[in-house]
Order: C-alpha cells, then sequence, then structure tokens
C-alpha cells in the first residue's frame, strides 16, 4: 500500500486539528511529514495543541516541496490562495471551508486542478454525516420520489468572542456555516433558479454581526430553506436536514450528538392528521465520521480507488451559490478568533 506525504499548511481553521487528528490515526495510509504556520499568534494558541505535538515546524516554501498532498487549513481569508500555490506546484488538497477570494480566484484554482488532475476535497463535513449519507441512498433509490421541499439548520448558541470573529466575515454565520448547508442542497438538487436571503443583526451582546439568518432557493418545483443562526438557545441540538418529496420525508435531527433519523413514506404515513414515522437506528459515531472517513476518502482519491462525487463544477456551483446569498464573499476584517 503506497502511502502518502502529507503535510499541513496553517493551524488557524477551526477544524484544522481534527484534521491532522485524523491523519495521524491511519499511519499505513499517510506519512505526516509536518506543519507550517507563519503567525506566531497561532503557534501561541494552538501550536501546543495535542494534534501537532510531536511534529516538525517548516516554513510554507519549505513543506510544499516535501508532500504528497497538503491540508489547507489557513485562517478563512486565505484559503484560496494557498490552496492555488499547493496546487502550482503539483500537490493533491484537501481545503476546509469556506472558499475565500473572489468567484474568479476560485475558479482559477480549481481549472488548475482539473487540468493538472490534482485532487481537490473541500472540508464539508456532512458529506460524511451517516444520517445524510443514508438520505442520500434513499433519494437514489427513488424511496422519496420528486424531491420539492428541502429544509436545513445549522444554529447555535454562540458566545460573543466567536460572533466577534464572525463579524470578519460578510455574511456573518451564513457564510462560515449556511456553506455547509448549501452544499448538501447543491448536491441534492443543482443550482437554483433564484435565490432569496434575508440577513439579520440581533445586536445581541453587543456584537454587530449578521447572526439571524435566512435564505431560500428556488427551483423549478422545489423551495430550500436554510436558517443558520448564532443565537439560538439550543440551536445545536435543533440542527437538522428534512428532505420532503412525492413519496416520502426524511427528517434527521439532531445532526450530531446524537444523530437521530426518521423516515415517513405513503405507507407509514395511513393517518392524515397524526404523526407517523418510523425511526431509523444510526449507530455510527456522526462526529468522528466527520473526518476519519473525509481523510480515508482523501487518501482513495489520490491513489484512484474512488472518485471524488463532489466535482469541480460542484463545488465551485456551492460557491456561486453561497455568494449570492450573501451579497459576495467579503472580508470587514482579519481579525483571527480569541479563545472561546
Amino acid at each position: 500500500m503506497k502511502r502518502i506525504r502529507i503535510g499541513q499548511i496553517g493551524i488557524g481553521h477551526n477544524h484544522g486539528e481534527a484534521k491532522m487528528q485524523a491523519v495521524r490515526k491511519f499511519p499505513a495510509l499517510f506519512e505526516v511529514v509536518g506543519y507550517a504556520e507563519p503567525s506566531e499568534y497561532w503557534i501561541g494558541q494552538r501550536g501546543e495543541n495535542e494534534g501537532y505535538r510531536g511534529l516538525t515546524r517548516y516554513r510554507v516554501e519549505e513543506l510544499i516541496p516535501l508532500c504528497d498532498a497538503l491540508l489547507v487549513e489557513t485562517d478563512v481569508w486565505d484559503l484560496t490562495e494557498t490552496a492555488e500555490r499547493c496546487i502550482r506546484a503539483g500537490k493533491h488538497i484537501h481545503m476546509d471551508k469556506p472558499a475565500s477570494g473572489s468567484l474568479a480566484d476560485y475558479k482559477r484554482m480549481l481549472d488548475m486542478a482539473e487540468e493538472k488532475k490534482l485532487v481537490v476535497q473541500l472540508g464539508y463535513m456532512y458529506r460524511y454525516n451517516p444520517a445524510v449519507l443514508k438520505c442520500i441512498e434513499m433519494i437514489r433509490a427513488g424511496r422519496l420520489g420528486e424531491i420539492y421541499s428541502i429544509n436545513a439548520e445549522m444554529s447555535t448558541y454562540h458566545p460573543a468572542n466567536y460572533k466577534k470573529w464572525l463579524s470578519n466575515f460578510g455574511g456573518g454565520i451564513m457564510y462560515i456555516l449556511g456553506s455547509h448547508m448549501v452544499d448538501l442542497i447543491v448536491y441534492l438538487l443543482g443550482k437554483p433558479d433564484r435565490v432569496h436571503s434575508f440577513l439579520k443583526h440581533t445586536g445581541l451582546d453587543g456584537v454587530d454581526v449578521e447572526d439571524n439568518n435566512l435564505a431560500v432557493l428556488e427551483y423549478e418545483k422545489a423551495l430550500a430553506r436554510i436558517y443558520i443562526s448564532s443565537v439560538e438557545v439550543n440551536g445545536y441540538g435543533r440542527r437538522q436536514l428534512v428532505v420532503s418529496g412525492s413519496r416520502g420525508t426524511v427528517q434527521i435531527q439532531p445532526l450530531e450528538n446524537p444523530c437521530r433519523m426518521w423516515i415517513s413514506d405513503t405507507e407509514i404515513a395511513d393517518r392524515t392528521y397524526a404523526e407517523c414515522k418510523v425511526d431509523i437506528p444510526i449507530t455510527e459515531d456522526a462526529v468522528n465520521a466527520r473526518y476519519d472517513d473525509m481523510m480515508k476518502d482523501f487518501y482513495s482519491y489520490i491513489v484512484g480507488e474512488k472518485e471524488n462525487p463532489f466535482t469541480y463544477a460542484h463545488d465551485y456551483a456551492v460557491q456561486q451559490v453561497l455568494s449570492e446569498i450573501v451579497g459576495g464573499v467579503r472580508f470587514n476584517g482579519k481579525n483571527p478568533i480569541e479563545k472561546w
């Protein structure tokens, strides 16, 4: 079995350490070279974290030539630029989300990767959620019929420090977390015909940021609703994906910790004015599946054992829709998150 020499650029992304911990679980697949982080701020904040313990720290220009593939885990505003640097050097990349830079910048990077036949894997974790995967299987098998409605919610009750960090981003929490839901909806329904967004500032905790947001994606017959909030008490527990079609409905809530899933179809729902659903047991660990399965698939894409179902065109379409929702990808500042 070929081992992939892998390194990580940046430790500033909130999911970066978890990715490194994941690849270090699979020494038969990955030889971890080390990591690069130019910012002494992040070294002070996270350099001693368990995920990086015992690893060599390189300069970026030193690390790239030593690797076959790289995890791009910089601050969000540097993701696309750093990813392009790796692609230019002929390296496969796992790039965290959401993409930064202009749409033209992002498309240039993706086009270059496709031309060079390099893997680009985006860090959208719900692609690996076991309940989401079961839902996709049901849709493909026709069990839900023609899909006409998706309701996707990914909210949290965030502390003030996190919301201050969110104020760096045009669109606030919709840009950061809404991107996950856009990824799934575009995968299931394609690009919408029209996008309607409502980005609200509650001002809770004295922080001025888009923290209470709704987007409606309009298709010929279907509607998809994305609700993303930083001010919803027990928002994490209400994170959900509901997919409804002409023959059935799947409900996943919560998406994690714990992950629960139900189905109602035209045979189960035999009473119009009653709740009729069947529990679908989820035995897999949804939280660990976030990154363990993702990194194993990254390996498989590189060595040619699997083909990435999320194409370059799909990843670009996701960013196009996200950009339209938030009124264009832009940064109001570049202030790193404080501990929270």
